[in-house]
């Protein structure tokens, strides 16, 4: 089978992003539903080590391509998921004009080939959109607390045009789209060294270093584990709902008991440190998910103990 399969027999799925942490798990999910996956990336902050275990799947292409140029496939696509974009504190703070760059002109590449073949058009946005929330926990129709033009705002700001880029479209165009505002997700293939809170406490404590608290670590987060967010995304992607709908474990946790958990999960008897809080770094942060559960019968299903295992896991031989 081939990538031009026709719409009849199996549906074909374009996802930009395709080698990143995110996209690579999706890739995973959409084949084993029997879809033939196109994933489009380009390698700046996706791997392809989290595809490599797919080559040779007749069902499954890879394509070196950067979202903001030209896109063209010749066959048919049922389903574009648009989740290229860097996605961590370091990679927009280090690429703030390239994270502007996919969130705009990225997505409308993206769902200028939504309007030409028809697709379905599902947006990878960001619990980012409420920026440093005034309520709590933050239901879809908030409309956020972003600081346009603080260095995080490079990462919101995309995704809140991206999300109004898409929902243009769909007045504008009839374009079905559909957005999922994704809250912190953990799992393996994520990068070592991304930023984030979860590959960073966990090579901390691997590696027998302190574990970095910043600030004094009261500020909050929610962790869902991977295969609960592909499959709540998923069930949007299949669903005659549009969106937005937040997708994420509301189990809500301080940073530092966050760190504890991490301590204990790896058996390391590393210290916590404090450093100050970086700017616009969120106060809390948990999704209120009763929509995704009315809408879609969603809800995660993951113990924190159980992915923390197997993100360590997969971490052991990388640090």
């Amino acid at each position: 089978m081939t990538a031009s399969s026709s719409r009849s027999s199996h549906p074909v799925s374009l996802v930009t992003g395709g080698a990143g942490f995110l996209g690579s798990h999706l890739c995973d999910r959409l084949l084993a539903e029997g879809h033939v996956v196109v994933a489009l990336d380009n390698l700046v902050t996706g791997n392809i080590e989290n595809i490599a275990h797919l080559a040779g799947n007749d069902c499954f292409r890879f394509i070196h391509q950067d979202v903001t140029e030209y896109l063209f496939y010749p066959g048919p696509v049922d389903f574009i998921f648009h989740f290229a974009s860097p996605a961590s504190p370091i990679d927009y703070l280090e690429l703030p004009i390239q994270t502007l760059k996919v969130g705009s002109l990225g997505t409308h590449k993206a769902l200028g080939l939504a309007r030409a073949k028809n697709s379905r058009f599902i947006l990878a946005s960001t619990s980012e959109v409420y920026g440093d929330p005034l309520i709590h926990p933050q239901t879809e129709n908030y409309w956020g607390n972003v600081n346009p033009i603080g260095p995080r705002g490079v990462y919101d700001e995309a995704k809140r045009f991206a999300e109004a880029m898409a929902f243009a479209y769909h007045r504008t165009h009839g374009v079905d789209v559909k957005v999922v505002r994704i809250f912190n997700t953990y799992g393996p293939r994520m990068r070592l060294r991304d930023g984030r809170v979860v590959p960073a406490f966990i090579g901390q404590a691997l590696r027998g270093e302190p574990l970095t608290v910043f600030g004094n670590g009261a500020q909050t987060r929610s962790f869902c584990y991977v295969s609960d967010l592909i499959d709540g995304i998923y069930r949007l992607a299949v669903s005659p709902h549009h969106g937005p709908v937040n997708i994420g474990n509301p189990t809500e946790l301080t940073v530092r008991q966050f760190a504890q958990e991490i301590l204990r999960a790896t058996g390391s008897r590393s210290a916590i440190v404090e450093k100050p809080l970086p700017v616009d770094d969120p106060k809390q942060r948990r999704p209120d998910i009763r929509l995704a559960g009315e809408l879609l019968g969603w809800q995660p299903r993951v113990p924190l103990a159980e992915g923390l295992a197997k993100t360590i896991a997969f971490f052991k031989d990388k640090v």
